[in-house]
């Protein structure tokens, strides 16, 4: 699930509150993470969110599980604005299906770095031997500093589809 100081999306409490936090610590700019207040901001004043009317007090009670049954037009904003499926949020995807929704979240987050983005789009039309030897220079790298082969959730690093977000879209770049 996720790495470091962010809480696995099934650690404890309400899955909804847990997947919300989860995408609040994740899915953000550079920079800091969202704020519940910008979040609803957002939300209650973009039209590309059905016109829907959210309080940062009413979205602080559900990721705190004091409210756990928001309406579908609230459950469709927020995974609009996180670009995640609803059914992610509600808990209706399979245990596999949630993983490649975070799985997508992760690799999202790693290409926020500019580093990052420059060393993937840098090997973009080099042959696919070019691009295995770049990997494996990688990997000794990591090697050399006591890293994992792979960064944590990758499940294999190069698998990701490039098709943006974890439904299709690209996502928000908003803060």
């Amino acid at each position: 699930m996720a790495a470091g100081g962010d809480r696995s999306p099934d650690a404890a409490g309400s899955p909804l509150a847990d997947r919300l936090n989860y995408l609040f610590t994740t899915m953000h700019p550079p920079g800091a993470p969202y704020t519940n207040a910008y979040v609803a901001e957002e939300i209650s004043g973009g039209e590309e969110y059905g016109g829907v009317s959210l309080t940062e007090q009413y979205l602080s009670m559900l990721r705190n599980g004091r409210r756990t049954n928001p309406s579908p037009d609230v459950l469709r904003a927020l995974a609009r604005f996180f670009a995640v499926p609803v059914g992610y949020l509600l808990g209706d995807l399979s245990p596999s299906q949630a993983e490649r929704v975070e799985e997508e979240v992760r690799f999202l987050v790693a290409m926020r770095d500019k580093r990052v983005r420059s060393i993937a789009l840098r090997s973009v039309g080099l042959p696919p031997e070019v691009q295995d030897s770049l990997t494996t220079i990688i990997s000794q790298f990591r090697q050399q500093m006591n890293l994992p082969p792979e960064p944590p959730g990758t499940n294999g690093a190069g698998e990701a589809d490039g098709s943006g977000g974890p439904d299709g879209e690209a996502t928000n770049g908003r803060r």
